[in-house]
């Protein structure tokens, strides 16, 4: 099980797998795949400021079709708990991001040089 950022999911959705270095190319290939539910609010404002032109909902079916992506099912509680410990960001979805590989203990893949830095399981390079 591995979690992933939401810029390396718009980056899978987008066919853009040689932006991944090696290491990361397994680790997708290699374990289930689950986001924070946090990650389509994130797409959704991300779809709202014109940054992103498709909707998070298609995003997430088809990457749920074609790589087996799934939500987490950790509680709102849980997850709220969790990302009040991670005091080293303002950024609301990055702590709810990273509370969710916290609270299963498992890798994130991000290349947010800041989740790398705090997060002593997250994984690029």
């Amino acid at each position: 099980m591995i979690y992933l950022d939401t810029h390396v999911v718009v980056w899978l959705y987008a066919g853009e797998t040689g932006l991944f270095p090696e290491k990361v190319k397994d680790a997708i290939e290699e374990n289930d795949l689950l986001i924070s539910p946090i990650v389509l609010l994130e797409l959704q404002y991300l779809n709202e400021i014109g940054r992103l032109n498709v909707p998070p909902t298609l995003i997430f079916e088809n990457l749920a079709s074609c790589i087996g992506l799934k939500s987490c099912d950790l509680s709102l509680m849980q997850l709220i708990s969790e990302a009040i410990l991670q005091t080293w960001t303002r950024d609301p979805f990055d702590r709810m991001i990273t509370a969710a590989a916290v609270a299963r203990n498992v890798h994130l893949i991000t290349k947010d040089q800041l989740i790398l830095e705090k997060y002593p399981k997250a994984l690029w390079g």
